[in-house]
């Protein structure tokens, strides 16, 4: 009966933050964070990029994998199962029935407005995300170095207009990482308690 009892907690937790959150996966970190690190306290704040660099580092969607991730981590292969299933539900019933009524729904002045709105609130929700993120991050020189070309790489895509993957951004976080390591400076972060 317990074990029921923390699945249906992943499941609804994860329901809640499928429900209410516009804008895909990285508007999600915001909730994710507060969630499961803050109210839930299943996690330390400084994991929660951890699950970050999982989730991305992984294939498929960033928010399934992360809600995967921390239902595995809090409750094993059934906790993974519920957290997802809770998280992909509001997705699903809700694309369902935009996608009956889409071209009316777009046609309507009040929604397209609407919808112009939460985009702003969606970027405002990952701006939000990274700078959380960004204080889980020590601030040393190779951190520093990594993120400062990621931000000239992304600066260099946007004036060029580029088409371009994050993977390719990830990647290239590796090979600096690897680099590192070969020049003799090795970057291993500290366990956590």
């Amino acid at each position: 009966m317990k074990k029921f009892k923390i699945y249906l907690t992943l499941f609804w937790t994860f329901f809640k933050i499928g429900l209410f959150t516009f804008g895909g996966g990285y508007a999600m970190i915001p909730l994710i964070q507060t969630e499961i690190s803050e109210r839930k306290k299943w996690m330390a704040p400084e994991e929660i990029l951890d699950i970050v660099v999982i989730a991305e580092s992984t294939p498929g969607p960033i928010s399934v994998n992360a809600a995967t991730f921390v239902g595995y981590r809090v409750a094993g292969v059934m906790g993974a199962f519920f957290a997802t299933l809770g998280l992909a539900i509001p997705s699903l019933v809700i694309i369902y029935i935009i996608s009956l009524f889409l071209n009316q729904f777009l046609s309507i002045t009040i929604v397209a407005n609407a919808f112009l709105g939460i985009e702003a609130a969606v970027a405002v929700l990952i701006a939000s995300a990274a700078i959380k993120l960004k204080k889980g991050i020590p601030n040393d020189a190779f951190n520093i170095i990594i993120i400062t070309l990621v931000m000239l790489t992304l600066l260099v895509i946007n004036i060029f207009n580029w088409d371009f993957s994050s993977v390719y951004l990830i990647l290239f976080g590796g090979l600096v990482g690897i680099v590192f390591d070969l020049l003799g400076r090795n970057v291993k972060k500290e366990p956590r308690p």
